[in-house]
């Protein structure tokens, strides 16, 4: 299993960097769940199917940065990032990216 973490290092573990290592995926809501949000934003509260695209979205790029990973023969990542963007009405890009490590 991939170990990843936020932090620069690996408590008691020396480090061998082998690169960046990314993943990402661009993900929409349904429509018509488009227009109940819309009208969600009238009366507020949680936009729940949004909440559960960017996890969706999150696990995905995750899952794509770990198999980048996976192929340098890396067994962490370190200084794991996300970030998210609009691409459109709707849709948004979420990013993982992280540096890629061997353990000496």
């Amino acid at each position: 299993m991939m170990i990843l973490v936020t932090t620069e290092g690996i408590a008691g573990k020396e480090l061998e960097h082998l690169g960046l290592v990314k993943g990402s995926t661009i993900q929409t809501v349904n429509a018509v769940r488009d227009i109940g949000a819309g009208l969600k934003t009238l009366v507020g509260g949680e936009l729940t199917k949004y909440n559960e695209m960017m996890n969706n979205a999150r696990d995905l790029a995750t899952k794509r940065m770990v198999a980048e990973a996976e192929e340098m023969g890396a067994d962490a990542i370190v200084c794991v990032r996300y970030s998210s963007a609009s691409v459109m009405q709707s849709a948004a890009e979420v990013m993982a990216y992280g540096t890629a490590v061997k353990f000496r």
